[in-house]
């Protein structure tokens, strides 16, 4: 049995119903286990009584119980997360990674290939390598939302959790303004633009995730685009804001704009593999820049500078990107 975790609610978790969360994070512990937990009181959320169909809001605080060591291997990582040892190597290299740090905040620039967190047949991770990051904290700094494991680009950490919390209502109020950028197949015909289609996230019968367009059950998903440069009718670079928050929201959207992303194993359709790039299997897909409030009420502007992988693809159709104008001043509506 561990001890009590008391665990602040992502931003990428703002909005689920509690026994989903708990299914997210504890995926072996039983309904009754979590039932019995509740009746019981065990489960708190914000210090409050808690129900298994009430929704969480990002920064809510969860207090969760003593677990069996058996039924929670997500529970174990997080009650010794503190005491995780980090070798010598991954210390250097996770140090860097930052991009920017002050007292409430630390933004990495996560390579492509780095998963966030564990899971089935993950054992390296950015999770695993929090203490290297506590610098001159006495606690490790907080995930406060998630990229893909495949994705790059700028990821936020909260150094406290009162910063966390603030941080994951800045990304759950949509205050937090993102742009990504992505190489897709083709040139499309309309420049700039907005993408509007609801999107259904499924889980396959071996738990994978998937993403489609469905109009009719389907949750609200936008995204403005621009394009930057076009190469032959090929390829063309694109930025993305996200103006809403959904499961692979980017890479769905791409593809239903009938221009996929060039590496997107999953959201390709019919297109064929870009072999004429050195990494033209892997997803060029990078999160480019943030625009948000921190804690300390000033306003955080960072980039985070392109892969090795996506610069390499870049250069091979001779684009200019290393000194691109500022994208939060192309897009209307932030």
């Amino acid at each position: 049995m561990g001890g009590v975790n008391l665990v602040t609610v992502s931003a990428d978790d703002g909005e689920v119903r509690l026994d989903r969360w708990f299914k997210r994070h504890y995926p072996q512990l039983t309904q009754g286990q979590l039932q019995k937990l509740l009746r019981t009181k065990q489960i708190k959320v914000d210090g409050k009584k808690a129900e298994a169909s009430q929704h969480l809001t990002a920064g809510q605080t969860v207090r969760v119980p003593p677990l069996p060591e058996q039924g929670s291997p997500m529970a174990q990582a997080k009650a010794r997360r503190d005491s995780v040892v980090v070798s010598e190597e991954d210390a250097k290299f996770v140090q860097s990674l930052v991009i920017y740090k002050d007292k409430d905040v630390l933004v990495l620039n996560k390579p492509a290939g780095l998963a966030v967190q564990g899971g089935t047949g993950v054992t390296r991770h950015l999770d695993g390598m929090l203490s290297a990051l506590r610098f001159e904290k006495d606690e490790n700094p907080r995930l406060v939302h998630r990229l893909d494991k495949d994705t790059s680009g700028v990821l936020v950490l909260g150094r406290t959790p009162a910063a966390t919390a603030k941080l994951a209502e800045a990304f759950r109020s949509r205050e937090a303004k993102k742009v990504y950028w992505a190489l897709v197949f083709g040139n499309p015909e309309i420049k700039e633009g907005k993408i509007s289609a609801k999107l259904l996230k499924t889980t396959g019968e071996f738990g994978g995730e998937s993403v489609r367009v469905d109009e009719k059950n389907g949750q609200k998903a936008a995204t403005l685009y621009r394009v930057v440069d076009e190469a032959y009718k090929k390829a063309a670079w694109l930025e993305l804001m996200p103006l809403t928050g959904r499961t692979h929201q980017l890479r769905v959207h791409c593809q239903y704009m009938g221009h996929p992303i060039v590496g997107d194993g999953k959201y390709t359709g019919d297109f064929p593999p870009a072999d004429y790039l050195k990494h033209g299997r892997e997803l060029h897909l990078h999160a480019r820049a943030l625009r948000m409030p921190l804690p300390s009420g000033k306003m955080l502007e960072v980039y985070a500078p392109l892969s090795d992988r996506m610069s390499d693809s870049f250069d091979f159709f001779g684009f200019s990107y290393k000194k691109p104008e500022n994208p939060f001043k192309k897009f209307p509506l932030i």
